[in-house]
């Protein structure tokens, strides 16, 4: 199923293969300038759930926070969290360059 009647908005399903991976549909990837060999976070929740975003999104968050602007960026978060996480955003890249 998929539905794109407003304009940047899509709702649709996707199939998990055998190998775990998923198809991130065409209008999906159009919409938010995704190409082949682009690197991808995935943030899992129990609670929340599970968000895809581009690595080049989180590293501008990342830099943000390691730049003191974590209370414009996450108020209800404490500092520590912030830093821990921004600080866990740019390991993830460094490991990804070295591929």
């Amino acid at each position: 199923m998929q539905s794109s009647d407003k304009e940047g908005k899509y709702m649709g399903s996707v199939k998990v293969g055998s190998k775990g991976q998923i198809v991130i549909p065409k209008e999906v990837r159009d919409m938010f300038g995704i190409t082949a060999g682009d690197t991808l976070i995935l943030l899992a929740d129990a609670q929340k759930g599970i968000a895809i975003e581009r690595m080049s999104v989180f590293n501008k968050i990342a830099d943000a926070i390691l730049n003191g602007k974590t209370k414009e960026i996450y108020p209800e978060h404490s500092e520590e969290d912030s830093v821990n996480f921004a600080e866990g955003i740019k390991k993830l890249n460094e490991v990804e360059d070295n591929k």
